[in-house]
């Protein structure tokens, strides 16, 4: 699956991953002690949806398309829709927030960002997008060596987001090898994975092995906006979360069939469940 990124801004997957992600920042924000934002896979900041790349698929349409113009958004996405909107002051839609950029307007003056983009083409973009935040640092490198190169940070909390193209055939086992790395790093660190519904096969085996990466507890939430068992295509997206923050179990049981029902496109659904429960007095 070649999943680079242009061509999908603002699709039902990532409407998925940046809802959550905002969801994410602003439990964090509650304290005031800082955090750091580590992005593995960041991309170039924001996207056009009516340049060359995004023109090709149109899958924003199907996306954040459907629900700008919505009157009825549950208040949890009240933090995605303001971020959208900052892009777009005319009301109308088209700049698109990639993690990056959610991340450097919900982040705080206290906080951090620090961004990695192994592409340099999309690294320099990244750079010019973000320049003038002092905040943010913008690395050039190997996404895979971020947890263990930034890990742990002085600011004690950290949430980790690995967002890859899923290029490689084996980037789903990278990914629970990031994980590992990054609680073996700092125990606490908040970790966020994105991956595509597409081999029910290839994610049994992604299930089975964040189960060993040693995180104190794992939740997955899951949409599909097609039957998970369909052959061609991206039938979904899922977050696998270590350490989520409080409340947001009961937060993403509010969101998630709201999104079901409003990204659907044959058949859509979701699931929410942990992979790995928090021990009693862990």
């Amino acid at each position: 699956m070649n999943y680079r990124h242009a061509f999908h801004a603002g699709n039902h997957a990532d409407v998925l991953k940046h809802a959550v992600l905002c969801r994410l920042l602003a439990l964090l924000a509650r304290k005031d002690k800082p955090f750091a934002y580590l992005d593995s896979h960041a991309g170039i900041g924001f996207y056009d949806l009516c340049g060359v790349q995004a023109g090709k698929t149109d899958e924003w349409r199907e996306g954040i398309g459907r629900l700008w113009l919505r009157d009825d958004l549950p208040a949890l996405l009240d933090d995605y829709r303001a971020t959208i909107a900052a892009l777009n002051p005319d009301g109308g839609l088209r700049y698109y927030p990639g993690s990056p950029e959610i991340a450097r307007r919900l982040s705080r003056a206290q906080d951090r960002v620090l961004l990695n983009e192994k592409h340099p083409e999309d690294g320099r973009l990244l750079k010019d997008n973000m320049a003038g935040d002092r905040r943010v640092s913008v690395h050039l490198g190997e996404g895979w060596h971020l947890a263990k190169a930034l890990l742990p940070v002085a600011e004690k909390r950290a949430l980790l987001l690995i967002d890859p193209p899923f290029e490689q055939a084996d980037e789903l086992q990278r990914c629970t090898e990031a994980l590992a790395t990054a609680i073996a790093r700092m125990r606490q660190t908040v970790v966020a994975i994105w991956y595509p519904i597409k081999d029910q096969r290839q994610l049994k085996r992604f299930y089975q092995e964040a189960q060993k990466s040693g995180a104190p507890k794992l939740l997955r939430a899951e949409l599909w906006v097609h039957p998970t068992d369909n052959p061609a295509g991206l039938n979904g997206s899922g977050l696998l979360i270590a350490n989520p923050p409080w409340p947001l179990e009961d937060e993403l049981r509010e969101l998630l069939p709201y999104l079901a029902e409003r990204l659907a496109q044959s058949q859509g659904g979701w699931r929410l469940d942990w992979l790995i429960e928090e021990q009693a007095g862990g």
